[in-house]
């Protein structure tokens, strides 16, 4: 069985004020259907770029990345936008709320994203 999660060799580099750091240095994750996975660490050690990557919001410098047996990085924009409605949620610290939405409407947003119909999101209310 191949893993859910299955990240080689990512690296991701940031230019700041002309200097260069690694958020990301070779780092190698597999995570299986069904483990449930804590990444901790000190402020600034790259957990919320492992984040970003996992949610197909960024992409490494180098290294390879397979969700569930499809390689992300070969995807266009669309291709990503289906697997981060489809396969991928987030609980952010901040409520990243859409303002001019009832609370509602930005939990019905994602069906709407994935093409359900009024009759089908009003059934899950």
């Amino acid at each position: 069985m191949n893993p859910l999660i299955e990240m080689k060799n990512i690296t991701k580099t940031y230019t700041l004020g002309g200097e260069t750091f690694k958020a990301l240095d070779d780092v190698t994750l597999s995570v299986d259907e069904g483990d449930f996975v804590t990444i901790v660490g000190p402020s600034g050690s790259g957990k919320s770029t492992l984040m970003n990557m996992i949610g197909c919001l960024d992409v490494p410098d180098s290294g390879s990345y397979q969700l569930d047996g499809v390689d992300v990085y070969r995807l266009n924009d669309n291709k990503l936008s289906e697997i981060r409605n489809k396969k991928i949620g987030f609980i952010f610290q901040q409520f990243n709320l859409l303002t001019k939405l009832s609370a509602l409407e930005n939990v019905e947003l994602p069906l709407v994203y994935g093409g359900y119909g009024v009759s089908k999101r009003e059934k899950w209310q």
